[in-house]
């Protein structure tokens, strides 16, 4: 029996790596048809990262970290163009890339399995870097720019016909904290924003999140850990809310029921699971964007 456990254990690796090491544009061909174009719009390179970034006595250069302006673009299949397209962007955290992200937290997995009628976009961040700088995406109409090139992409290698936009989820884990604020204040597209999901990624930036809160009718999900170091800033948020009287419903993850994801708009949600499990160990993105209101479903 040990000798079988063992067996087990290495087929289960062997085949991990062996997913990890198909290239991005192949491992999700059953669930739809994926594009990885290098963009201008994207967030690097950056003149605030010529130089590189040093962290904790570490320099992490410029060509290795901040030169990749790929964007992922999945489009799942039975999409349906519409008149508006909806979209559900998804920022990674820190020490991480797109590629990795989407293996270890099984992005594109759980956003098919949500049926939403949306084009996934995945821009690069800080490239395996513990750095959360949002480079172009914090200039004045980052968000804008970048969904005006996805959309003329598009329209030339996929046969779409829109060039409207309609809704946006803005979803992200950890150090994604930052891009996510400066989209919201800045990206002129805050009107379609419909959703933001945090990701024990609370760390900062919360005036600009407050400012969407009272402004806009979006839902606000944020799931936090004991330990990630997001739980004092969550509680005082929500202590501020409270102070305003600005109703939200808080909930420990293993009492939360999928109704209060679809009943409330601001959401705060304690976990037991740690600072990486908290975007696939229940599913959680799969569930929080299956919930939201706005975007369309596919039939």
């Amino acid at each position: 029996m040990k000798k079988l456990n063992t067996l087990l254990i290495f087929i289960i690796i062997a085949l991990a790596k062996f997913s990890f090491s198909q290239p991005l544009t192949e491992r999700y061909q059953h669930l739809g048809e994926i594009f990885i174009p290098q963009f201008t719009s994207a967030p690097f390179p950056h003149p605030n990262r010529i130089n590189g970034h040093i962290y904790d006595g570490n320099t992490y250069s410029a060509q290795e970290h901040y030169s990749d302006s790929s964007v992922a673009i999945f489009i799942p299949k039975g999409f349906k163009t519409t008149e508006k397209i909806d979209f559900v962007f998804y920022f990674h955290g820190w020490n991480n890339n797109i590629d990795s992200a989407c293996a270890q937290s099984n992005l594109i997995g759980q956003f098919s399995e949500s049926n939403k009628n949306a084009i996934f976009v995945f821009p690069e961040g800080p490239k395996n870097s513990p750095d959360s700088f949002g480079g172009k995406l914090e200039e004045k109409d980052g968000l804008k720019n970048l969904i005006d090139d996805v959309l003329k992409y598009l329209i030339v290698n996929a046969k779409f016909n829109s060039t409207k936009v309609g809704n946006i989820i803005l979803a992200g884990h950890s150090g994604a904290y930052r891009v996510i604020s400066f989209c919201l204040m800045r990206g002129a597209y805050t009107e379609n924003i419909s959703d933001v999901i945090l990701f024990d990624a609370l760390y900062g930036q919360t005036e600009k999140y407050v400012h969407w809160i009272e402004n806009f009718d979006g839902r606000f999900i944020n799931i936090y850990t004991d330990d990630g170091g997001t739980k004092e800033v969550t509680e005082s948020l929500m202590d501020d809310l409270s102070g305003w009287e600005i109703p939200f419903y808080k909930t420990e993850e293993t009492q939360l029921a999928i109704d209060e994801l679809k009943n409330n708009r601001l959401i705060f949600i304690h976990t037991d699971l740690n600072h990486n499990e908290v975007i696939a160990k229940r599913n959680q993105f799969r569930n929080y964007l299956m919930t939201s209101k706005f975007c369309l479903i596919r039939h």
